[in-house]
């Protein structure tokens, strides 16, 4: 059996395809060397420890989402795959992420569980359960000397003075802090003596918010049967704790406006039910006060006896349910008017109006008409792409009936003056390959 023959560039070819399946995605730490930037805005540089190092690349596309500028010198931690430069046949690494050595370390550590608690279904959204549309208690997870329970108490004492408040005292940093909340969190569901949880923090870097991100943390916030809003550290900061939690708040005064409603807008809509229970009665006393009238004029016009006794009997029974109208629309009013005063000391309005969800259901119709229009559209061009691209393909031409020939050198033959007599070419054809050896040549 003839052994295949390679040329250079197929055995490079070969090797960078076999290492990039092999080696896709990798993690791995070391020093930064011979760091060089030239104007294409690609980084160069050799990735070393204490006894060997590689050539590494990364591409402008990735190296402008890297947020420091990396040095010689410089200890980090890059996700890379391993290919081959083909033209020196050459191994190196194609780095796709780069962080700093010490917080590069943690952000590993956060994607691991983030991706072990995606396969386990802990932030699946049919698991959410939703806030209570009415508070009357809320309990807080955070530290007492903390900012972050100022500002809560803050926006809390101005929305909804009357709401009340439990706080669950614990550490929320530090090597003690994930067990500390995690146990404030099962104490608070143990109790079942608030309506809604929130845990947080004030700012701070992911070292400071990293007990947020203990997988002991997560369990309590998937276990807990009461609703959790996560409200750690500033807009920009994100958590395990806020993918599990039942709702994130980016700050936790916004999660304090998200479990209190402000008084006054709850006194308007007191006002506009009282202006509106105003008009409905003027409306209901004037139809029966019509009534009446009416029966009174039929009485007046009825001379014979009999009629005059019926039409005062009539009267008499308009008269009875007219005042068992009243009073029981006047009991009924009162009721009214009584819920609407409790609500306004215990009880947030509704977040949103019904006119607002239907123009939000009408946007998203629309949004996703378009978005079908769209993706319609890019099919129609990557297809009309892919045609041109068939067209131009070298197989299509070598499917006609023509070949590429190659001398030994794995250059191809485009003049006679390339080869030489007795010298062997390789003819590569749409099935297969020739390898032959000159005898002569002919000029066109």
């Amino acid at each position: 059996m003839q052994p295949t023959i390679y040329s250079i560039s197929q055995l490079n070819t070969a090797v960078k395809l076999q290492l990039e399946s092999e080696f896709a995605q990798i993690w791995l730490t070391g020093e930064i060397s011979n760091f060089t930037q030239p104007v294409s805005g690609h980084w160069y540089f050799s990735l070393k420890d204490s006894a060997a190092q590689v050539r590494a690349a990364m591409f402008r596309g990735q190296n402008y989402r890297t947020n420091f500028r990396p040095q010689n010198g410089t200890q980090v931690l890059v996700c890379a795959k391993v290919s081959l430069y083909e033209a020196r046949g050459d191994y190196q690494l194609i780095v796709e992420k780069m962080l700093p050595a010490g917080d590069g370390l943690l952000q590993l550590q956060f994607e691991t569980l983030k991706q072990k608690l995606t396969e386990k279904g802990y932030f699946a959204n049919q698991l959410k359960k939703t806030l209570p549309p009415f508070c009357q208690r809320v309990g807080i997870v955070t530290s007492t000397t903390g900012a972050a329970l100022q500002d809560i108490l803050k926006v809390l004492r101005r929305r909804d003075p009357t709401l009340e408040i439990v706080i669950y005292p614990s550490l929320v940093q530090g090597k003690e802090a994930a067990q500390n909340i995690a146990e404030m969190i099962e104490l608070a569901n143990l109790r079942q003596e608030v309506d809604v949880l929130i845990i947080g923090r004030g700012g701070g870097s992911l070292e400071d918010l990293w007990c947020f991100n203990e997988e002991i943390v997560a369990e309590a916030i998937y276990r807990s049967n009461l609703p959790i809003i996560s409200a750690v550290g500033h807009e920009v900061d994100v958590t395990i704790a806020d993918f599990v939690a039942d709702v994130r708040a980016a700050t936790p005064s916004v999660a304090a406006e998200l479990v209190s409603q402000n008084r006054e807008t709850l006194k308007r809509r007191l006002q506009v039910m009282n202006q509106q229970l105003d008009i409905t009665w003027d409306y209901y006393l004037g139809q029966k006060n019509y009534q009446l009238h009416r029966a009174k004029m039929c009485l007046l016009q009825c001379h014979p006896q009999r009629q005059l006794t019926e039409r005062l009997h009539d009267f008499q029974r308009l008269d009875f349910q007219l005042q068992t109208a009243i009073q029981l629309r006047l009991q009924a009013v009162a009721a009214e008017f009584q819920q609407l005063i409790q609500s306004i000391a215990h009880y947030p309005i509704q977040w949103q109006l019904q006119d607002k969800q239907q123009k939000m259901l009408t946007i998203k119709r629309q949004l996703a008409n378009q978005l079908q229009i769209l993706l319609h559209q890019q099919q129609a061009k990557y297809a009309t792409l892919c045609t041109k691209l068939d067209q131009l393909s070298p197989l299509t031409i070598l499917a006609r009936g023509y070949g590429i020939t190659f001398n030994l050198q794995g250059e191809v033959v485009k003049n006679i003056d390339a080869v030489q007599k007795g010298e062997r070419i390789c003819t590569h054809l749409m099935k297969g390959t020739i390898v032959s050896c000159v005898e002569k040549t002919h000029s066109l």
